[in-house]
């Protein structure tokens, strides 16, 4: 059974600009759960939600626990990509990591899916070189830290999209449906030892 997307989750680190709409943490997590239960009355036993924001992650491994705990059902949260924000290596070498929103990955995808709405002449490099000199604090770093797009510059974007290119963008998006489509393979066959 395939449901449709959520169109809000929780996007709260762009909360300061204008037009950005989204769920609370406590929210989103009844829905992800209300969905585990609504589907476990209907004889599903497992459920795999596919995730397209890090500001999610964390959320959705709770609920998937949540959901395993009360209803009994084999659940999975995957990444598309794993963000670079949580140690996920689809950064360009240039952004050190810290290519987490309008860098040059993000950026690549949209020059594949849609180059109509990508303006490369507005293009600028923002990775924040500062957060290298930290050993264990950081994006991908053992400990991570409380952060809004706006600790980054007045516009939200955190990465180095001038390199971006439709070609990247095409070899992002294939490679994350294939992976895709054998975590699905996966997750049908995957049980625990006991």
């Amino acid at each position: 059974m395939l449901l449709p997307g959520l169109a809000y989750t929780k996007s709260d680190e762009h909360h300061w600009s204008a037009g950005t709409i989204w769920l609370s943490w406590d929210t989103l997590m009844r829905t992800l759960v209300d969905i585990g239960r609504s589907l476990s009355t209907s004889g599903i036993t497992r459920l795999l939600f596919v995730n397209g924001h890090g500001g999610n992650s964390a959320l959705g491994q709770v609920a998937c626990r949540e959901i395993r705990i009360k209803f009994g059902l084999r659940t999975f949260f995957a990444h598309l990509s794993v963000p670079a924000d949580q140690g996920g290596r689809t950064s360009a070498e240039t952004e050190y990591g810290m290519g987490v929103h309008g860098g040059h990955g993000e950026t690549s995808l949209m020059l594949h899916l849609r180059p109509d709405l990508v303006h490369m002449e507005h293009a600028r490099r923002r990775v924040p070189e500062a957060l290298r000199s930290f050993e264990h604090i950081g994006f991908g770093k053992p400990v991570s830290f409380g952060w809004t797009s706006a600790d980054f510059g007045p516009d939200g974007h955190i990465g180095d999209p001038t390199g971006a290119s439709a070609e990247h963008g095409k070899m992002i998006f294939e490679g994350a449906v294939g992976r895709l489509a054998e975590v699905i393979v996966e997750a049908h066959r995957f049980t625990t030892p006991a």
